[in-house]
């Protein structure tokens, strides 16, 4: 596997993971509508504290997935769509793969009834 391969990997991986919890998918929805938020904002629409929201906003940055900038006193948190993207192209790939197979099987079964209807008697 090329070293540019292994980084899109790790990218998938790490952002799979990050999504695999509902609440920070939420949070990833909520800074989506939003554009730009802090925790404290973000926690009053979750059921969770705001430390816990600060925990789960780390676990998305660190996959690339938000990033935070001090505003003031403030840390405000905004999408980065490129981690996502990288991961929506490999669920592509993934599925013109299963497309390509599914039509093999298709194409094979369809050969398969045709020969049999061919051969039968009638």
């Amino acid at each position: 596997m090329t070293e540019e391969r292994t980084g899109a990997a790790e990218v998938v991986d790490s952002v799979l993971g990050a999504l695999a919890d509902p609440t920070r998918r939420q949070l990833l929805d909520l800074l989506a509508a939003q554009g730009e938020s802090t925790a404290t904002t973000l926690a009053e629409r979750l059921p969770v504290s705001r430390q816990a929201v600060v925990k789960h906003l780390a676990v998305l940055d660190a996959a690339g997935l938000v990033s935070g900038g001090r505003v003031g006193r403030e840390v405000r948190y905004a999408v980065r769509p490129a981690a996502l993207n990288a991961t929506a192209r490999w669920m592509a790939g993934l599925a013109a793969d299963w497309d390509r197979r599914l039509a093999n099987i298709k194409r094979v079964a369809e050969a398969a009834e045709r020969d049999a209807r061919s051969t039968r008697p009638d």
